[in-house]
């Protein structure tokens, strides 16, 4: 049976590689063969929710790739699976072409490869290729400015892995082995140099300053795909690590309520759309981080929503909440968002309300004040859109949507209602009860106090000589934590 099941495992990650290669030769087929790959992961995802023990692959040899399967990995590749179909059916009437397509199936394979990697390598190459075909797909218009955000999500990408790599090698040079059990030796340089290049991949506190910009500037499907999944790749092997590794818990504990925190405080006084979701990107990896024992869970409803929530301000008329206040949306849209927008606050019904109270039930005492702060930060942020007027709308117009845009919409919204059923438990009274005072609360707040102020936070923080230089203050304080 083990049998099998390797050989399935590994047929399957290879699949989305030799099928993306294939398209080139046959490009009439390219959206169907990217639909059957992200189907196939559905359905392997899917089957390791329900059959969460833990399941080990070692190739080569003892030194060589190791893969652990689970219901973590199960949760990240369902949201990888999930939110590409939605994104290919979102394109599907578009002019995207089989390079498009091509560069998302290998994308969309790399990324599973991280959720089932157990070894630090295996996760380097995969993370390596991630950034190369997330360059290639931020690019993809052509234009001047999206080829420079592209290059500079790739320059950053990989001065990141350099800080990784050599973390890696430090590990393997005290156990003879790159694998993740070897962090319970490794010196203080080494961990620190790994956490850094994983926080910086992951959008993770100040280190992840660089998402803001490549998720907003990017086209509205390769934002669902980098906000939804891609992001995703830094943040699970810092939840591994923490499941596996108690001393390195409360570092990354830490870091969840910092960066929701951080997040969080943009996102409330950002006016673009984009700008908002993007920030609430960091925030809600934040909130992934704070409890690693359901990062899985959390981290397949925030994909869902943040995909929907991309895809749908890309069809609004402006990304400037003031002109959208004075310019009434059509309903049809608003309604979509407003059903996001309720998941991610919390909302009882949806699968954000499930996410949030299993997470409040996974912290510890220290972080409990922290991440309510940043749930009512959440709720404020989204009364934004909530907020915002509609109008019935039956003209037709250039950015009206599609069905290629309601077909992902329902696969992105009904998967929010239908992933509500994974943790029913979570339906009390006192479980109701707190999030809709949250929710109410941050709405007044909106109305009463943060609508009237105009804020801008500097963006100098965000600027390419900043992030690098970020990325060394980052990792004297890491050395710092981890000798503490």
């Amino acid at each position: 049976m083990i049998v099998n099941h390797e050989t399935l495992s590994l047929i399957w990650i290879a699949l989305p590689l030799f099928i993306g290669f294939s398209i080139y030769l046959l490009p009439k087929l390219d959206r169907a063969l990217a639909i059957i790959i992200s189907l196939v992961s559905f359905g392997y995802g899917f089957w390791h929710v329900l059959n969460p023990d833990p399941v080990t692959f070692q190739l080569l040899d003892n030194f060589g790739v190791s893969l652990l399967i689970d219901g973590l990995s199960g949760f990240f590749i369902l949201t990888n699976a999930v939110v590409t179909t939605a994104v290919i059916l979102y394109c599907w009437q578009s002019n995207k072409g089989a390079f498009f397509y091509t560069q998302a199936i290998i994308l969309h394979g790399s990324v599973n490869a991280v959720f089932i990697s157990a070894d630090l390598i295996s996760v380097y190459v995969a993370l390596e290729v991630i950034s190369i075909a997330g360059f290639l797909l931020i690019a993809y218009p052509r234009t001047d400015r999206s080829i420079w955000v592209g290059l500079r999500y790739l320059f950053v990408s990989n001065t990141a892995m350099l800080f990784y790599l050599l973390g890696a090698v430090l590990v393997y040079q005290t156990n003879n082995s790159f694998a993740f059990t070897g962090l319970a030796n490794a010196s203080a340089e080494a961990i620190a140099l790994i956490f850094i290049g994983l926080l910086t991949k992951g959008g993770i506190f100040v280190s992840g300053l660089w998402l803001p910009l490549t998720h907003s500037e990017s086209e509205s499907p390769i934002s669902a795909l980098l906000s939804g999944v891609v992001v995703k790749t830094g943040v699970f092997p810092l939840v591994r690590f923490a499941l596996m590794l108690p001393e390195i818990d409360t570092i990354v504990r830490f870091f969840g309520v910092a960066t929701a925190l951080l997040g969080v405080g943009y996102a409330v006084f950002s006016k673009d759309t984009k700008r908002i979701l993007a920030f609430h990107t960091v925030s809600q990896l934040g909130f992934i981080l704070a409890a690693p024992a359901v990062g899985g869970f959390y981290a397949l409803t925030h994909g869902l929503v943040k995909s929907a929530l991309f895809l749908i301000t890309g069809k609004l008329s402006s990304r400037d909440i003031k002109v959208l206040k004075k310019n009434p949306i059509p309903t049809s849209i608003w309604v979509a968002l407003a059903i996001a927008s309720f998941s991610i606050s919390g909302f009882p019904l949806l699968a954000g309300f499930g996410a949030k109270v299993l997470t409040s039930k996974n912290l510890v005492p220290w972080q409990v004040i922290g991440m309510n702060i940043a749930a009512l930060g959440t709720a404020i942020s989204f009364a934004k859109f909530i907020f915002l007027p509609h109008v019935h709308n039956s003209e037709k117009s250039e950015n009206s949507p599609n069905a290629g845009f309601w077909s992902a919409l329902v696969i992105l919204l009904g998967g929010l209602v239908l992933a509500n059923g994974l943790y029913y438990e979570a339906y009390s009274l006192k479980n109701v009860v707190k999030p809709l005072i949250t929710i109410a609360a941050g709405w007044l707040a909106y109305l009463l106090i943060f609508q009237k102020l105009s804020i801008k936070f500097p963006r100098v923080p965000e600027q390419f000589d900043h992030l690098i230089g970020t990325m060394s203050l980052m990792l004297t304080f890491l050395f710092w934590m981890v000798l503490a």
